[in-house]
């Protein structure tokens, strides 16, 4: 017997229009479980809306509470930042479990009562940090946890965009850790199990002078210290002219390995009759992890048939927001931080 299950779409710019493409598609893939996933969008913006309902053959609803009456299984929530927690709230108060892209809040002061509310009332929300869910770190956490790597002395993370975004958008972002590093510090804690303790970051500014003029860095490397002494580099620019550019490199006492290493790696190697990789880089992350983020929503239908656990709570996102605040500090103070507990 097939079971449907209806998600409700908060907001559909870039972030949304992808998650409406993906729900649409997982049709395809979990029919044979006998789940038919059906969807309704609402967002401000209501004629661009209503387009993206027919693209997807969607239901449209004027606005948020009209989307959740309307009977729904899930909600999930791609808007901007600061509408997170009102969003977050209404879900829970529905009794629904809720899909929320990062972050919980603007910072984590805000996301703080919105942790305790969710807590409070007994509700699920999953966090979209989609590199939990992409088959490189997964198989890196399975060597890792498996003990094939032996103690590990050094963790590198990469994640360079090939362009910036528009600079009105890093004037709201939060800072390049806040926005891009903070995925490498929620899969550092993930995939190690351990707690980053300190951070000592430093930044420049060689591209577009405006970055700078609204508090921002277009490069940044922060220096991570784990709680068991463990020592890793977490590094971010908005301009790598080569590609997007998304890599872990952990280097064990008994063996290594590199998340990102395929035929789209972009990099080029300068030895002489090399030829990996051969590959066209990717250019957006959409197109990185596109898979991560298509697994990612399948996990989450899981969570409200209540097949699986939260795969990425509030309190994770919490914390590797913590990370980042941290690495923010460091880089306006120039010393290092400790993270706060």
């Amino acid at each position: 017997m097939t079971r449907q299950v209806t998600l409700g779409l908060v907001g559909v710019g870039r972030i949304g229009v992808m998650h409406a493409r993906n729900i649409t598609a997982l049709n395809g893939i979990l029919n044979p479980d006998g789940v038919h996933l059906r969807l309704k969008l609402t967002d401000v913006a209501e004629e661009h809306a209503r387009s993206v309902a027919g693209e997807f053959g969607a239901d449209f609803l004027p606005s948020v509470p009209e989307l959740i009456a309307s009977g729904i299984d899930g909600l999930v929530i791609a808007t901007g930042t600061a509408t997170h927690p009102d969003l977050i709230r209404a879900g829970v108060d529905a009794g629904i479990p809720v899909f929320c892209e990062k972050p919980v809040a603007v910072n984590v002061a805000e996301s703080l009562p919105v942790v305790e509310y969710i807590r409070e009332k007994g509700g699920t929300v999953q966090i979209g940090h989609q590199r939990r869910f992409d088959a490189g770190y997964l198989e890196a956490k399975r060597a890792y946890d498996a003990g094939e790597l032996g103690w590990i002395h050094s963790l590198r993370a990469v994640t360079c965009d090939m362009t910036p975004p528009p600079v009105e958008f890093l004037a709201t972002s939060g800072g390049l850790f806040r926005d891009c590093s903070v995925h490498d510090f929620d899969i550092l804690r993930w995939l190690t199990g351990k707690e980053i303790v300190e951070v000592y970051a430093k930044g420049s500014n060689n591209g577009d002078p405006a970055i700078g003029e609204v508090g921002d860095v277009d490069t940044a490397l922060a220096v991570v210290t784990l709680d068991d002494g463990t020592v890793g580099t977490v590094s971010a620019s908005r301009y790598n002219g080569a590609g997007h550019d998304v890599r872990l490199e952990l280097q064990g006492s008994e063996g290594s390995v590199l998340v990102g290493m395929d035929q789209q790696l972009a990099l080029r190697s300068a030895e002489p009759g090399i030829v990996f990789p051969a590959g066209t880089p990717h250019k957006t992350f959409a197109e990185r992890f596109d898979q991560a983020y298509r697994s990612e929503m399948a996990a989450f239908v899981e969570v409200i048939l209540g097949e699986r656990k939260n795969p990425c709570t509030p309190e994770d996102a919490v914390a590797a927001s913590k990370v980042a605040d941290a690495a923010q500090e460091s880089l306006e103070t120039g010393v290092p931080v400790r993270v706060a507990p």
